[in-house]
Order: structure tokens, then sequence, then C-alpha cells
């Protein structure tokens, strides 16, 4: 990929982030952390709503093509949510639920709850 791909792929990922951002903040959530970055993995968005805490993976897409979340993906960030939840003492009664938000041009953002629950 060349530098000036990876430019705009990077100014679409930001883009598709606040679109999901004003999503969230649209149905009520809060949003308590952007791009949380750990040594196992980052996490695109965390938000909460009452006892539930969502963490938020967003894809922007120019289509609608391709697999949403890989198994290595959600490994990486099912350990990134249990650092966020070990330095976060203020989240440690709330449910956790790992969601997408999937962002298509010309196209309302598409939240998909509970989109995967981790392998225990």
């Amino acid at each position: 990929m060349t530098r000036s791909a990876r430019a705009a792929s990077e100014r679409r990922g930001r883009w598709g982030e606040m679109a999901a951002v004003w999503t969230l903040r649209a149905q009520g959530y809060a949003v308590l952390e952007r791009r949380y970055k750990t040594p196992v993995g980052e996490i695109d968005l965390v938000a909460r709503r009452g006892r539930i805490v969502a963490v938020v993976e967003v894809k922007t897409r120019t289509d609608g093509a391709g697999e949403l979340v890989g198994a290595r993906q959600r490994h990486r960030i099912e350990r990134a949510a249990g650092a966020l939840l070990r330095r976060r003492r203020d989240l440690a009664n709330a449910a956790v639920r790992f969601d997408v938000i999937i962002v298509l041009p010309w196209r309302l953002p598409r939240h998909l709850r509970d989109a995967w629950r981790p392998d225990r």
C-alpha cells in the first residue's frame, strides 16, 4: 500500500469513528474512550449507557465486502477490554458487550449490538 493510500485509509477510518461516535451519542451512550491502546490491543470506542459498557469496533468500508471482525482481532480486542476494566474500577460492575458499527458511504452507520461473545 502506498503512502497516499495509507493516508486516505487513515482519514476514512477517522471519519468512520466520528460517525460512530455520533451514532452512539444519538442512542444515549456516553463515549468514555476513543482509540484506547494497550500493549495487547486497541479498542476503537468504549461507550456506556446505564450498566452496559459497549466495547465497539468500527468498520469503515467503501463497500459491504469483507469479514467484519476475525477471530484474532476479536481476541486482541477482548484482551484490551480486560486491561481497560482492570484500569477503570468505575466499570467493575458494568455488563460488558462487544459491538460493531459499520460505516458505509452514503448510508447511516449500522450498529450491531452484541456482535460476538468472548470464548471462555
